[in-house]
């Protein structure tokens, strides 16, 4: 697979995924910001058996939705207008990821998940998280989901047989490549993150806020 814009695209963003997940995974308490299923489950594990961090785990829910919705209005906007749409989203995303790092920065040492500054920081990192997966569907549908790695991996498994088995066409091999770089992107965001906290707690953010505005004064983004 040629390596292309929407490779380096798909890299970045599932990159920032795993990242910025895993940073507020660290950080507070268990909160998967990039998506909503990981904090069903752990919402569900805290009413039966109750810890910590449930009350910022519900705020997270409609933080996602209403991230997911103002994503959707402004695509909305930008398009009745003629303007171009990658740009101002991944723009919005960076703005929102700056105010989890700025708001995580000031609820240190973050020891209580009902804290309010603690509640703000996760509900800035789910809202550009949210930002990120309406953007993968309204703006880059060509991409593989760059933040739910569970599809990826499970088509990524098939095509990868088929192509053992001599039986893949070119669509597969080309699809295989798509899916293959956001998952080692994420894992190695992943990865990253963990590391990035341990060692810069809430700094960490600037490495994924750099990249995607890497991506917004890129020439070729729009292209």
């Amino acid at each position: 697979m040629a390596w292309d814009r929407n490779t380096t695209l798909g890299c970045v963003l599932g990159f920032t995924a795993g990242y910025v997940d895993t940073v507020g995974f660290v950080a507070l308490f268990g909160l998967f910001t990039a998506h909503v299923t990981g904090n069903f489950v752990l919402i569900g594990a805290e009413l039966a058996q109750p810890g910590h961090g449930v009350l910022m785990k519900l705020l997270a829910f409609p933080a996602f939705v209403l991230a997911v919705a103002m994503t959707r209005l402004l695509t909305l906007s930008l398009s009745q207008r003629g303007k171009p749409l990658l740009r101002p989203v991944l723009l919005l995303q960076a703005v929102f990821l700056t105010g989890f790092m700025v708001v995580g920065l000031l609820a240190l040492p973050v020891t209580d998940t009902a804290a309010p500054l603690a509640l703000l920081a996760g509900v800035l990192g789910a809202t550009g998280m949210g930002v990120q997966n309406a953007g993968s569907r309204l703006v880059l549908s060509q991409l593989a989901p760059t933040t739910v790695m569970t599809g990826n991996v499970t088509q990524l498994v098939i095509d990868l047989v088929d192509i053992l088995r001599g039986t893949a066409d070119a669509a597969t091999r080309a699809r295989a490549g798509k899916f293959f770089w956001p998952i080692l992107a994420f894992g190695l965001g992943a990865i990253g993150g963990a590391f990035g906290y341990v060692y810069g707690a809430f700094w960490a953010l600037l490495l994924p806020i750099a990249l995607l505005l890497l991506q917004v004064i890129n020439p070729s983004v729009e292209a």
